[in-house]
């Protein structure tokens, strides 16, 4: 006899006493601009790491992957984040230079999707960003194998400790060739607010040229 641990669906009644007062998405031509408001207020409600999003990828035989990464910068370039570039999605990133990302705010029932091609960042813009990392981060990242097998925990904590002796707490732990960024330039941005009784509201924008088109899509 199994034991369910999926929540059901909300009641009627449910539906009547939701208090989120939950607004439709704003009818805008700047989907990165829309994108920025609700991340900023993604930041105050949601409890821990806001700017976590799914990142999925396909590997050299099409076989999808899908991890938790955390976005570091979004402008009207694209969306950036950071990674061991000889990790599994380093590697699917470089042969196929295609993504899509997914936010879910849970707090605010919200979700952002969006696909679109990548490229890595610069090696300036690696560099400044690794700086602004802990010491302790910066070790970790220079001492692991991203995604490859360890044979015993001790053997990657003996890196980091022999790293630690090394470099300390000091400002110049170099970042490793292997550890940059990549920027996923959207093609598409879909913006998802939960509406009562599954009418929610999606709205669709599409790159055109220098510009976006733009539709709603039902739920």
């Amino acid at each position: 006899m199994s034991l369910s641990v999926i929540p059901p669906s909300p009641s009627a009644a449910e539906y009547a006493t939701d208090p989120t007062g939950k607004p439709l998405i704003p009818d805008t031509d700047d989907p990165i601009a829309l994108f920025q408001v609700w991340m900023a207020e993604a930041r105050e409600k949601e409890l821990n790491d806001s700017n976590a999003m799914s990142l999925a990828t396909v590997d050299a035989s099409g076989m999808p992957d899908v991890r938790i990464v955390l976005l570091k910068e979004v402008t009207p370039s694209g969306f950036v984040f950071f990674t061991n570039l000889e990790s599994a999605k380093g590697q699917q990133l470089d042969t196929t230079a295609k993504a899509a990302l997914g936010f879910h705010w849970k707090s605010l029932r919200r979700q952002v999707r969006i696909r679109g091609t990548v490229e890595q960042v610069t090696e300036a813009e690696a560099d400044a960003y690794f700086a602004t990392r802990a010491a302790q981060s910066r070790i970790s990242a220079i001492a692991s194998d991203q995604s490859r097998p360890l044979e015993d925990r001790a053997e990657f904590e003996q890196r980091v400790a022999e790293l630690s002796e090394i470099y300390g707490d000091g400002p110049d732990i170099p970042r490793p060739e292997f550890w940059g960024g990549f920027r996923v330039t959207p093609a598409e941005i879909e913006f998802w607010q939960d509406q009562a009784f599954r009418m929610h509201d999606r709205l669709k924008f599409r790159r055109d040229g220098e510009g976006w088109t733009k539709g709603r899509l039902y739920p």
